[in-house]
């Protein structure tokens, strides 16, 4: 399909959304993820407890239309070619909805097998700790805005690749303290999970902060860039800076708010059942 750059002029350019530009390669390997996910799942445990329900399928293959929306079309188009504001939305969608739709999508049966291999077991054991977690997630993060990597990537179709990927492997590391499915690899305690993603909303601020306020242009492929719909090159570099910033920080909010709505649903059904239990008639 014809790719966005060609409906776009250096001057006034607009966006043709007739068209949809295709990248095979993810189309590809995210055909190929199903297609194990699907396999597994149809040969896996056949108890009620152990098997795949609509609701982990449905999360699933939305993380998988997300990720081809992602890397795929006007969105891709845009953010590879022309704003960095538009790569910074695709990358908080690779992190933020991507990676929670895959866990939540996984049974812990499935994964399980894993455990039992001598190598990767201790790996996974250990970075799906909290702290090894946080830290491997924001330093993905932060590393792959400096400008030299980033540049890189930018430069380097291959590198960009690798760069996504990493994205998406640390931020499945990241969610998996809050949305564990294995009870060998477990979540945090809900109050320790609403801890852990306040933290985790700090250094993302950081480097937006950076990138929001930087008095030059620190991705030079942007401003070489046609110019669409009027945003200069310090206008967009900001405006991404404030989209990891704000929608970025806002949606650990949210999560926090729905560990906080579960953590007390729990203890209400908790109360009541103890209560249930204690409750003697009086004679």
């Amino acid at each position: 399909m014809r790719s966005i750059a060609a409906l776009l002029l250096h001057t006034g350019a607009q966006v043709s959304w007739s068209s949809f530009s295709v990248h095979w390669s993810t189309v590809i390997g995210l055909g190929l993820f199903g297609a194990l996910y699907e396999w597994r799942a149809r040969r896996g445990p056949r108890s009620p407890d152990d098997r795949v329900t609509a609701g982990q399928r449905a999360a699933f293959f939305i993380g998988v239309a997300t990720m081809f929306l992602s890397l795929n079309g006007w969105l891709h188009d845009l953010s590879d070619s022309y704003l960095f504001s538009a790569h910074m939305v695709q990358h908080l969608l690779l992190t933020l909805v991507v990676a929670p739709l895959f866990i939540a999508g996984t049974p812990g049966w499935m994964l399980r097998p894993v455990l039992g291999w001598p190598v990767i077991a201790p790996a996974l054991r250990w970075a799906t700790r909290p702290i090894p977690a946080f830290a491997i997630f924001n330093v993905i993060i932060a590393g792959w805005h400096l400008p030299p990597l980033y540049n890189t990537a930018m430069a380097n179709h291959n590198v960009h690749i690798g760069e996504h990927l990493m994205f998406i492997a640390a931020a499945v590391l990241m969610w998996w303290p809050v949305l564990s499915p294995l009870p060998e690899l477990p979540r945090l305690p809900y109050p320790g999970q609403m801890l852990y993603l306040f933290l985790m909303s700090l250094p993302m601020s950081v480097v937006a902060v950076y990138i929001a306020y930087a008095d030059t242009v620190l991705y030079p492929a942007y401003a070489a860039a046609p110019r669409i719909w009027g945003i200069t090159p310090m206008a967009d570099q900001m405006i991404g800076g404030l989209i990891m910033w704000v929608p970025g920080g806002l949606f650990f909010y949210g999560a926090i708010s729905v560990v906080f709505f579960k953590w007390q649903g729990r203890d209400g059904v908790e109360t009541r059942a103890g209560a249930q239990v204690d409750w003697k008639p009086v004679s």
